[in-house]
């Protein structure tokens, strides 16, 4: 590497330890905001593994094919939902008992979020709980060609952890060289004509190729138990939002979240049974094309075994045809101890999806 690189920032090498980073110095000087380089993902990748090199591999998951005969001349999108783990929360407030607090430790966590996110090469990127934005994620995914827009909670949670990093909130990401934005909309969810803590963002993008318009929408409901109706009202503002923004169904739409919902509640009721008429992605992959995963969180509290299914992804299915989805990790591969763990950052599973616009949209139902 030449002299060039000596100005090469990287949010990845601000807290390693002094080893790793000793053997990485390019990566140590802080930006200078006239000379922010595109980084090369490969480079990076191999960054995050060297700093990783003392932990388990990733695991691996495979992609399933969807296509169900459906034609499309325009190269698919892949999205990506995860929520990430506040690094507040994980360290300060979740009490993961079986997880090591080694395991957590940001120097070395966020290079397995960083990992995962290269490996899958996500068009667009929705993410949860992200409570590092300014100083690791925007930074380098703007390096690596994405746009990013960050909208945090009012009151998070993390800022009654001493030593944070800030406020947690949605995160989304898009691919510049892909995709223009349209619109954009911060979105502070009410639940009763009362604001609450809970978000979205939801952005119109217009594909550079093909010229399709489509809206992408990122969200986080409240959670834990007791607070199925404050979740059900939150869900009905936020889908009242987005009929808007897509104009009634005009714009096909795309909704990823963690809802802290299982598939009988309420909130999920009202999302399958929108007249925006969406399809819950992930149901795709079971057997019968009707059921959500067993589970796309999983993790051990002091209160005991959490196994649920929080996390999805909405699409219009009059508009959009998955083509494929990523497998979830097994129970074999998550291990007794369940997560987060040295082979997985958080305690939610990523979904990634590929997604093409029909040919010719269906009538919607």
């Amino acid at each position: 590497m030449g002299t060039g690189t000596s100005r090469l920032y990287s949010a990845l090498a601000k807290t390693l330890n002094s080893s790793a980073a000793a053997q990485h110095p390019e990566y140590l000087v802080s930006p200078d905001p006239e000379h922010l380089e595109p980084i090369d993902p490969k480079e990076l990748l191999e960054e995050c593994r060297a700093v990783l090199h003392t932990r388990p591999p990733r695991f691996q998951r495979d992609f399933v094919d969807l296509r169900a005969d459906r034609p499309s001349s325009h190269p698919s999108i892949r999205v990506m939902q995860w929520n990430i783990l506040a690094q507040a929360l994980g360290e300060g407030k979740d009490n993961f008992v079986q997880c090591p607090i080694e395991a957590l430790k940001w120097e070395e966590r966020k290079c397995l979020i960083l990992e995962e996110i290269l490996a899958y090469q996500p068009d667009i990127l929705c993410l949860q709980e992200v409570d590092h934005y300014f100083d690791t994620f925007q930074p380098l995914l703007s390096r690596l060609g994405y746009q990013g827009t960050f909208f945090p909670k009012p009151w998070s949670p993390c800022l009654d952890v001493e030593h944070n990093n800030g406020p947690d909130g949605c995160a989304l990401f898009f691919l510049q060289n892909r995709f223009k934005l349209v619109n954009s909309a911060n979105i502070r969810l009410t639940a009763m004509t009362l604001k609450t803590n809970q978000v979205a963002i939801a952005q119109t993008l217009e594909c550079k190729e093909s010229g399709r318009q489509f809206c992408i929408a990122v969200t986080h409901l409240k959670a834990r138990t007791g607070w199925e109706q404050f979740r059900s009202a939150q869900g009905c503002d936020l889908l009242q939002n987005l009929q808007n923004i897509t104009q009634g169904a005009k714009i096909p739409l795309i909704v990823c979240g963690d809802f802290n919902a299982e598939p009988t509640e309420e909130v999920y009721k009202h999302f399958a049974s929108s007249s925006l008429n969406l399809n819950s992605a992930y149901k795709l992959l079971s057997a019968d094309g009707q059921s959500e995963p067993p589970y796309t969180t999983w993790k051990i509290r002091t209160s005991g075994e959490c196994r649920h299914t929080l996390d999805y992804i909405w699409y219009s299915q009059h508009a959009l045809s998955v083509r494929a989805a990523l497998d979830l990790l097994t129970e074999e591969q998550i291990g007794p101890n369940r997560l987060p763990s040295f082979n997985y950052p958080s305690d939610h599973l990523s979904l990634v999806c590929d997604f093409s616009f029909n040919e010719e949209p269906d009538e919607l139902l």
